[in-house]
């Protein structure tokens, strides 16, 4: 899994940062790409990525605000004339059916594929077999949620060194075992598949916040995550202002980071205050707090758990 920031800006793009979205890759885990809030022209990011659309499954909304979903029309219409045909389901505040669908409607917008709306609570808001999303509300005026997705443990993988050592031949034999089924040899001789599986494959856990200042659900959302990605609207010393605009600083995101426990921090939704100098300031500032933590620029990418 990997995450591709497609935009890290707060409130309005700047020369630097487009305005916010993040992409989960998943191709290898399930063939799909979930994404995380819309801003203006994502689209165009996109095209400067290895994003494809016709592999998005999910959107995930975290708020109502322009910068976080002025980008969804477009790229819904953008999905059809690039292969997407798949439904796509997206999840987000009570509202975001009615924006989407009136965007649609008044434009004379037609799709290949159907949507499917979610209009969350705090909770689990999907499972199946490979994943469990849960939201819960933020601090932002608004209604904002943080989501966190646990990537559920994986089977060991089955140790055909030792098969080998004890005379199992491979062959058909070896996709049994490694279901964990009781299979007999053709020596007659009766082995357990779950002697030769090793321990169970621990799943990632990401936590992606939208805009909130410092309140407590952000601290179970967080807890034990391999990444955390928070919001850093402002420097250190204005947490006055921060409070005031319902944003955080980057210490505050630090400080969070190291009570939930979490291995690696990403900054992003940077105020256009902050030219590329001024966020690698940013970067030290969080990191007399949390040492791994890393500041997100357009169009960076984050491998997960490493």
């Amino acid at each position: 899994m990997e995450l591709v920031f497609l935009g890290t800006g707060a409130g309005v793009p700047s020369r630097g940062r487009n305005v916010t979205s993040i992409a989960l890759s998943m191709l290898n885990e399930r063939n799909a790409i979930w994404l995380f809030d819309c801003g203006e022209a994502t689209q165009h990011q996109v095209l400067r990525s290895h994003i494809k659309l016709s592999k998005l499954e999910k959107i995930f909304i975290t708020h109502m605000h322009g910068d976080h979903i002025f980008g969804l029309p477009g790229l819904l219409s953008s999905r059809s004339f690039q292969g997407g045909d798949s439904d796509l389901t997206i999840y987000g505040p009570a509202g975001i059916a009615e924006y989407v669908e009136t965007s649609l409607r008044l434009s004379g917008t037609r799709l290949t594929y159907k949507i499917n709306f979610e209009e969350i609570e705090p909770g689990v808001i999907f499972e199946d077999e490979m994943v469990l999303v849960t939201a819960d509300d933020l601090d932002h005026g608004v209604r904002s949620f943080g989501y966190r997705i646990v990537e559920k443990d994986k089977q060991g993988a089955l140790n055909a060194e030792k098969l080998k050592a004890d005379g199992v031949e491979a062959g058909p034999v070896f996709q049994k075992l490694k279901n964990g089924e009781i299979v007999t040899l053709a020596d007659g001789r009766v082995i357990d598949g779950k002697n030769y599986i090793g321990e169970p494959q621990k799943g990632k856990i990401i936590s992606i916040f939208g805009d909130t200042k410092e309140t407590i659900s952000e601290l179970e959302l967080a807890m034990n995550a391999d990444i955390l990605v928070h919001e850093a609207t402002f420097e250190g010393d204005k947490a006055k202002m921060a409070g005031e605009y319902m944003h955080s600083t980057t210490l505050q995101a630090a400080t969070l980071a190291k009570a939930a426990n979490v291995k690696k921090l990403i900054l992003t939704h940077i105020s256009s205050r902050y030219d590329r100098d001024a966020s690698k300031e940013l970067l030290i500032e969080a990191k007399t707090v949390f040492e791994n933590t890393e500041i997100a620029y357009d169009l960076a990418v984050f491998q997960v758990g490493e």
